[in-house]
């Protein structure tokens, strides 16, 4: 057994916060509970969610961590399960990444594949879990079926991009610049557009003139009408964010007319047995990929944890492509 501090380091706030309210200081390290493994944590990454509970707007969950930072990557120093200390594993977890240990459910840990390194690994389980839970358990995603997927340059969109490629499904995206057009072709989508252009129906319709067959959405009630209108009948609109906004007026008669089926869900706030189940199935799939370079973690940029607050202004910038990722080299 390692012997592990009782106080570890941490980035801390108090909501509503600017990312100059970001900072490190001391805390409990968090005790391990039956079926839990205690993670000494190496890097995490960045996800929206972080930025709405600095501001207040995204409270965790009850029984979280108040900690930001919803996945982590490290070692094993409690083990438990066929876990043992020393492993290298990656998890989704409901808050607390943002410090040097984190407490991750047995069933919830995934092993960090051998060729990456734990900054690379770190791009991987937020987003993925989030894909798999949208694209394969959600709209049941198949072989041949065209899909849109907005910000296809994002965290998430990356990860599905690559995960419905993967399927055997066709798809579309868009992007706002060259540069990230260019990524998403990369990782696998047939047909990219540029996300500033205006509404995509028609241009979608013009290559997949029946429409597509399901729809990932982070840009919320601005995208709602564009959104039927690429849906083809029987569509499957999975909701996940609403970078763009939640709320507008919306025509509901597409829900009838075409029969559409419209769901949303958020992978924090899941049932500790779905996020289990997630882990299984997403680290038997991930694992042997990205061993054979068929699915990369796409990371933008790496901060040191004590550059958290530019981490935070940068992501708000909107400018990155893939996963911004904090490595947990802590300041002196």
């Amino acid at each position: 057994m390692v012997a592990v501090p009782d106080q570890m380091r941490a980035v801390l706030h108090t909501p509503p916060a600017h990312p100059a309210d970001l900072h490190i200081g001391m805390t409990a390290t968090p005790v391990p509970q039956a079926g839990e493994l205690l993670v000494r944590i190496e890097a995490t990454a960045l996800n929206r969610a972080d930025l709405l509970q600095r501001r207040g707007s995204y409270p965790p969950p009850p029984g979280a961590s108040p900690i930001l930072g919803l996945e982590v990557v490290g070692t094993v120093v409690h083990a438990s399960g066929q876990w043992r200390a020393g492993d290298r594993v990656m998890a989704v977890i409901t808050g607390g990444g943002y410090a040097e240990y984190a407490c991750v459910p047995v069933a919830e840990a995934m092993a960090v594949p051998d060729s990456l390194t734990s900054t690379e690994a770190a791009a991987l389980p937020e987003a993925f879990l989030t894909a798999w839970l949208n694209l394969v358990v959600l709209g049941q995603l198949q072989s041949g079926e065209h899909i849109f997927i907005h910000a296809g340059a994002s965290g998430v969109g990356s990860a599905a991009i690559q995960l419905a490629h993967d399927r055997g499904a066709i798809v579309a995206t868009a992007a706002s610049t060259p540069a990230k057009q260019t990524l998403c072709r990369q990782l696998g989508a047939s047909y990219v557009y540029p996300s500033r252009s205006g509404p995509l129906a028609a241009q979608v319709r013009a290559d997949v003139p029946h429409g597509v067959a399901v729809l990932l959405d982070m840009l919320g009630a601005p995208a709602w009408a564009d959104n039927c209108d690429m849906l083809a009948r029987d569509g499957r609109m999975l909701l996940l964010g609403f970078l763009a906004g939640s709320r507008g007026e919306l025509d509901l008669a597409p829900i009838l007319t075409k029969s559409l089926r419209v769901t949303g869900t958020t992978l924090r706030r899941s049932p500790a047995v779905l996020r289990q189940q997630l882990s299984s199935d997403v680290g038997a799939w991930l694992l042997p990929r990205v061993q054979q370079g068929r699915v990369v973690p796409v990371v933008d940029r790496v901060f040191a944890v004590g550059d958290v607050a530019e981490a935070h202004r940068y992501m708000e910038s909107n400018a990155n492509a893939g996963k911004i990722i904090l490595a947990m080299q802590w300041p002196d």
